[in-house]
């Protein structure tokens, strides 16, 4: 029984049909359909029911798919313990935001690449809540406040913020200099969120209203040099804009709570060596960069 037939129909199981899985493998579709026409003529059972909506597990598929991931996860850690030291091998799959994705973690990930050449990286760049284990990856890059999930979380830096405006915009309609003010104020925001600010050693929440929303960074750093209002960004976002004077720190006596950056896996017994190099790897970068100044906590 060939090792990639199981690892193809795994990640059939898991994605829910041949097309996804092919994207997730990075093979074409018909090298999927293969595979699996030839495990199940090796098992003798039929293991998914095919439909133009996707694919489901049968229920012999169901209890095959438990023990052939495992033996995935076996195989993969017995081929890394005999590698040489340091070297990787095999598919490395990232979710990455996009508003600084591929100016900041871009980088890291192609002296990934440089420094493991038998290794395959695939990045996905989105400002969308991507699921890994549904979709397919092995881990992801997440900024801010991390929300409770089953996730593993290893912390990779700091992220500072801070609320900037233009120059017009503040001569237009003021600054706010207390948190309570910004209801006054028009802010620039990814959806309906609240911000928070630390008035000392207490946390104040506000729900701000604005006329102009997007879902990426990079598009209200746009907006709040244009005049548009008052953002809320981390500091690798508004760090140029703020240098040049386009934006203006504004209501600094109340900064954001500290925030992080993070490498998150599905949870597991333990996380596979690429992941472990990738984040060493990150953590490096952070303590170099100026964009992301501050201690890193592991």
């Amino acid at each position: 029984m060939d090792i990639e037939e199981l690892q193809t129909f795994v990640e059939v199981a898991d994605a829910g049909g041949v097309s996804p899985a092919a994207v997730r493998l990075g093979v074409s579709k018909s090298i999927v359909s293969r595979r699996l026409a030839r495990l199940e003529a090796q098992l003798g059972v039929q293991l998914l029911t095919r439909s133009t909506r996707g694919a489901a597990l049968t229920e012999a598929g169901a209890t095959f798919r438990d023990y052939a991931a495992r033996v995935c996860s076996e195989m993969e850690a017995a081929r890394e313990a005999i590698l040489p030291a340091g070297a990787l091998q095999g598919r490395l799959r990232v979710a990455a935001p996009l508003s600084f994705g591929p100016t900041h973690f871009a980088p890291v990930l192609a002296e990934m690449a440089v420094r493991h050449p038998q290794l395959q990286i695939q990045t996905c760049y989105s400002d969308r809540f991507v699921d890994l284990i549904a979709e397919g990856y092995d881990c992801a890059i997440r900024v801010g406040y991390l929300q409770d999930s089953n996730l593993i979380a290893r912390r990779i830096g700091p992220i500072n913020g801070k609320l900037v405006a233009s120059p017009g915009y503040i001569k237009a309609h003021g600054s706010p200099e207390k948190p309570e003010e910004l209801i006054a104020h028009q802010a620039l925001m990814q959806s309906t969120e609240a911000w928070q600010f630390m008035d000392g050693d207490k946390v104040v929440s506000i729900r701000p209203q604005g006329r102009f929303k997007a879902d990426n960074g990079i598009a209200l750093v746009a907006a709040a040099v244009a005049g548009l209002g008052v953002a809320y960004l981390p500091d690798c976002l508004t760090y140029d804009s703020v240098e040049s004077g386009a934006l203006v720190p504004i209501m600094t006596r109340y900064p954001p709570p500290p925030a992080g950056a993070y490498l998150v896996r599905p949870a597991g017994q333990h996380p596979a060596q690429k992941i472990r190099v990738f984040a060493e790897l990150l953590i490096e970068y952070f303590g170099k960069s100026p964009h992301f100044a501050g201690d890193v906590v592991v």
